[in-house]
């Protein structure tokens, strides 16, 4: 479960909770002035969000070393042209604008 709460009450209630994000594996948000500025989370999904984080930076570095001499232009042009290939099949984007879905 995600629990929003602002700075102040964090502050207040800190011990209940890290418990709560210990034991519960609960995720908790703290806003401040009304805005997100940082989540506390329980290590193991800290362990996962690093490894992927760490797989994410290899390969967009092999892709960096892959495509280092093609300009920039050129890669713009192809990316606009498969979005739009994409886009002419059906695939829509989700609400939260990640994953496409065919549709």
């Amino acid at each position: 479960m995600i629990t929003e709460t602002n700075a102040v009450a964090f502050r207040q209630n800190l011990g209940e909770m890290i418990n709560q994000v210990q034991y519960r594996r609960d995720s908790i948000v703290i806003n401040k002035d009304g805005r997100p500025v940082a989540v506390l989370i329980d290590t193991d999904l800290f362990e996962r969000i690093r490894r992927l984080q760490d797989r994410f930076d290899e390969l967009a570095g092999r892709f960096a070393e892959a495509y280092a001499d093609v300009p920039a232009e050129e890669g713009v042009a192809e990316i606009e042209k498969a979005v739009a290939k994409l886009r002419g099949k059906g695939v829509k984007r989700t609400a939260a604008g990640s994953r496409p879905k065919k549709g």
